[in-house]
C-alpha cells in the first residue's frame, strides 16, 4: 500500500482532506525550506514536495525497499523527507560502520519518534538522550552481566526453559501448530528471570497479559495512521490507534507496578533478584546518602523495564521462528544440522561452549539473522553535531536512518546475498568464520545490549529444539509452498504459518 492509497482510504479521506488543506496553509505561510545551502554540499535525494516531502515514493509496507532502491540512485548517503522532516539515509556496510563505529559520537544520539517520545518522556534506555541514557545503559549493562548475560547462570535458566518449550512442543502429537506463542513465552522468560528475578508459567494471566498488551502496541507503531501522526502530530492527535497505544501502555504500567510493589515488600538489599531489585536498591541508597536529582527514580525504572522487556523478547522470537522456517523449507540443511548435533554432542543437552565444536550450525543460526534482516533499518539516529560523511555535509540535530538490510544484503559483502547460503559463515574447510559485515544488532553506542543473551538464547535453543524435533510442513503442504516474504510490524516477522514438529527419535 502507497502512502496515496492511505489518504485515499473512504474511512478517513474527509479528515485527512481537512487536515491537508490546513497543512498545506501552515507550510504556505511559514519559513520553512527545503533549500540546501549553496557553500556546502549536503546528501542528495529525490525532490521533495511541499509538506508531504517524499512521501508519495514510499511503500508503506516495504519502506526499506524504497530505500534501498534509492539509494542505487542518490548514493550511499542520501536525503529523504518523511513529510516535512528531512532524514538522512545510511546504506551499504561500509557507509553505515563509518557512521556508527567511526563516527560513533557524532551519531550517537537517539531521534525519538513523536508517539514514544509521549509515553516515555525521555527517560528508559531505548528512545532516551544525555546524561539519563547514559546512566540507564551503563546500569543495565552492568546489571544484565551481574543477573548472568553471557555466564553459566543465565544459560542453566535457558536451558531450563528449553525444557518446558519442548514439553509444549511434545503435546501438539506430532500435529501443526503456530511456533509464535509457545517461542515467544520460552523467550520472553528468559528476560523476566533477569528482570524481575523469576519466570512465569505459561498460563499465567498477567504473563499472557503483559505480553498480549505489548504484542498489541508493536502492531500499532507500524499502523500507517500511527506513522502519519509521528509525521504530523499537531493535526492528527485525533487517530484512534493513538489512544489505543497509549491505553495498552498505561495497563502494562499499571501491571508492573503492582510487581513492582510485590518485589519491593520482599527486597533484601544483600541479594538483589533481578533488575528491579538492583534499580530499588541503587535508588534506595542514593536517597539515603542524600542525593534526591539522579537518574534513578520511579519514571527511569517503569521505561527501562518496558525497553528490557519488549527487546528481550521480540527480536530472539522472531529470528527462532525464521531459523525453524528456514530449515523447514530447506531439509537438506536440517539433515546437516542435526547430523553434526547427533555426531559432535549425541543425546546430552547443548551448552553455550559447544558453539565453537558446531561450525555448521552455528553458520546456519548467524545466516538466519542475515538474511531476515529483522530489523530492516536501525531505530533513527540523531546527529549530535555537524558531521562531514563521505563528502556531505549532515547538519547537529538531522534524523539519519542506518538502512541495516543493505548491510546484511551488501552484494559487495556477501556471495549470496539474497540466498539462504550458510557456506558465507565457514572457510573451505569447513570451520566457522567471523563476517565484518555482519551487523544484525546494529553497532556503535547505540547497539543492542542484550547481544550476548540473545547470542547464548538463539544458540541453545535452536539446537535443543533440532535435537528432539524434526520439523516439516502441515500435511498437504510442500516446502516450495513454505512462504518467506516476510511481514512488518516494527521488524520483518514471518508470515503467518503452521509448522509440524515429530520427536527426532522417530526419524
Amino acid at each position: 500500500m502507497g502512502m496515496l492509497d492511505l489518504f485515499l482510504q473512504p474511512s478517513s479521506s474527509v479528515y485527512l482532506l481537512g487536515a491537508l488543506v490546513v497543512l498545506l496553509l501552515v507550510y504556505l505561510v511559514s519559513s520553512f525550506s527545503f533549500s540546501s545551502q549553496k557553500d556546502r554540499k549536503e546528501p542528495p535525494g529525490p525532490k521533495p514536495l511541499p509538506l508531504l516531502g517524499n512521501l508519495l515514493l514510499l511503500d508503506l509496507k516495504r519502506p526499506y525497499n524504497t530505500l534501498q532502491k534509492l539509494s542505487k540512485k542518490y548514493g550511499s548517503v542520501f536525503t529523504f523527507y518523511m513529510g516535512p522532516k528531512k532524514v538522512v539515509v545510511l546504506a551499504g556496510y561500509k557507509t553505515v560502520k563509518e557512521a556508527l563505529v567511526n563516527h560513533a559520537d557524532e551519531f550517537g544520539d537517539r531521534d525519538p519518534m513523536q508517539i514514544m517520545n509521549e509515553f516515555n518522556q525521555g527517560h528508559g534506555i531505548i528512545w532516551s538522550n544525555g546524561d539519563s541514557w547514559k546512566e540507564m545503559r551503563r546500569f543495565a549493562l552492568k546489571n544484565l552481566r551481574d543477573f548472568g548475560m553471557g555466564r553459566r547462570a543465565i544459560e542453566e535458566k535457558i536451558i531450563e526453559e528449553c525444557q518446558h518449550l519442548i514439553g509444549v512442543l511434545k503435546n501438539f502429537k506430532g500435529e501443526a501448530f503456530d511456533t509464535a506463542q509457545p517461542i515467544r513465552f520460552a523467550v520472553s522468560n528468559i528476560i523476566c528471570s533477569m528482570v524481575y528475578g523469576s519466570r512465569f508459567e505459561y498460563d499465567d494471566p498477567d504473563f499472557t497479559s503483559l505480553l498480549g498488551d505489548m504484542s498489541s502496541r508493536t502492531e500499532l507503531l507500524e499502523s500507517p495512521s500511527i506513522t502519519v501522526y509521528n509525521m504530523f502530530p499537531w493535526f492528527f492527535k485525533w487517530i484512534e490507534n493513538r489512544r489505543t497505544f497509549h491505553r495498552l501502555g498505561a495497563a502494562n504500567k499499571k501491571q508492573n507496578l503492582q510487581m513492582f510493589s510485590r518485589l519491593k515488600e520482599t527486597l533484601n538489599p544483600q541479594m538483589s533478584r533481578g533488575f528491579v531489585d538492583a534499580f530499588l536498591v541503587q535508588k534506595q541508597n542514593l536517597e539515603e546518602s542524600g542525593i534526591t536529582n539522579s537518574h534513578f527514580h520511579d519514571e527511569n525504572l517503569m521505561i527501562s523495564v518496558l525497553n528490557l522487556f519488549s527487546g528481550g523478547t521480540d527480536t530472539t522470537t522472531i529470528t527462532l521462528r525464521w531459523g525453524l522456517l528456514l530449515i523447514t523449507k530447506y531439509p537438506e540443511i536440517q539433515d546437516q544440522v542435526q547430523e553434526e548435533l547427533n555426531r559432535v554432542i549425541g543425546s546430552r543437552q547443548v551448552q553455550a561452549e559447544d558453539r565453537k565444536n558446531l561450525p555448521f550450525t552455528n553458520a546456519v543460526i548467524h545466516e538466519t539473522q542475515r538474511l531476515a534482516s529483522i530489523a530492516p533499518t536501525s531505530l533513527p539516529h540523531k546527529t549530535t553535531q555537524d558531521v562531514i560523511l563521505q563528502g556531505h555535509f549532515i547538519k547537529k540535530g538531522t534524523a539519519v536512518i542506518p538502512l541495516l538490510i543493505s548491510v546484511l544484503h551488501d552484494e559487495s559483502e556477501w556471495e549470496n546475498p539474497h540466498s539462504f547460503h550458510p557456506a558465507h559463515f565457514l572457510d573451505k574447510a569447513g570451520k566457522f568464520i567471523k563476517r565484518d559485515a555482519f551487523m544484525p544488532f546494529s553497532a556503535g553506542s547505540r547497539a543492542c545490549p542484550g547481544e550476548s543473551l540473545a547470542r547464548m538464547e538463539l544458540f541453545i535453543f535452536f539446537t535443543s529444539l533440532l535435537q528432539n524435533f524434526r520439523f516439516t510442513p502441515p500435511p498437504g503442504v510442500s516446502e516450495d509452498e513454505l512462504d518467506l516474504t516476510p511481514q512488518l510490524r516494527l521488524g520483518l516477522h514471518p508470515s503467518p504459518h503452521k509448522l509440524c514438529a515429530a520427536p527426532e527419535h522417530e526419524h
